[in-house]
């Protein structure tokens, strides 16, 4: 008999999390060991359980599920990871590959395939969602340098200049040339729109 693939869950919503490990608790060679409800409780418990495979939500609090994949991937690299998602943003997808993600998939998909990507990836391949690739490929690179996404993360609270300046340790200056490039790149007319934009398009 093969042996039984240990997944860790990281998903900040309870019912969402809950209802995946009882679907992926049916498949006879899959078992939840851990779940979490926090990006920065993924690494602890990846290490604690001795995980196979860690699936991860994008949207949590202490840290993203990509920032969380990226630092899995650093420090246990055996570790495979699929990233899941509401949104199905292209920029998300591109964030995850570059984060080493295994796998990309959209959270309303059949439990059977999410198991098969489980199963897949531990063989090595690497399963995307195909509307999601199809949808990066035709969006393009993200046209932000890591700079100005920075500058504009600060940003989205609504700060000023002076105060993104004592943020980030940047001159005013400095900080109005980041954000004036980032809303001539995203061919916008401000700031807020600028971080909208980004968001939703998960170059953020």
């Amino acid at each position: 008999m093969s042996r039984t693939i240990k997944v860790l869950l990281a998903e900040d919503q309870s019912m969402v999390r809950e209802a995946l490990a009882a679907l992926l608790g049916l498949e006879e060679d899959i078992e939840v060991v851990a779940q979490v409800a926090r990006g920065d409780e993924v690494l602890p418990a990846a290490r604690a359980h001795a995980v196979d495979v860690a699936l991860l939500d994008i949207e949590m609090p202490g840290a993203t599920g990509i920032e969380a994949a990226a630092l899995l991937h650093a420090e246990l690299p055996a570790v495979k990871l699929v990233i899941l998602t509401t949104f199905g943003r292209p920029g998300y997808l591109r964030s995850a590959m570059e984060s080493g993600a295994d796998a990309f998939l959209v959270k309303d998909a059949p439990a059977a395939q999410l198991a098969e990507a489980v199963r897949k990836v531990l063989t090595g391949e690497r399963v995307i969602d195909p509307t999601l690739a199809a949808a990066a490929l035709a969006e393009g690179a993200n046209p932000l340098t890591d700079r100005e996404r920075e500058v504009l993360r600060a940003a989205a609270d609504g700060s000023t200049n002076a105060e993104l300046a004592a943020t980030l340790h940047l001159s005013q200056g400095t900080v109005r040339n980041y954000l004036s490039t980032a809303i001539q790149k995203l061919a916008v007319r401000n700031r807020a729109e600028a971080v909208r934009v980004a968001r939703e398009k998960g170059w953020l």
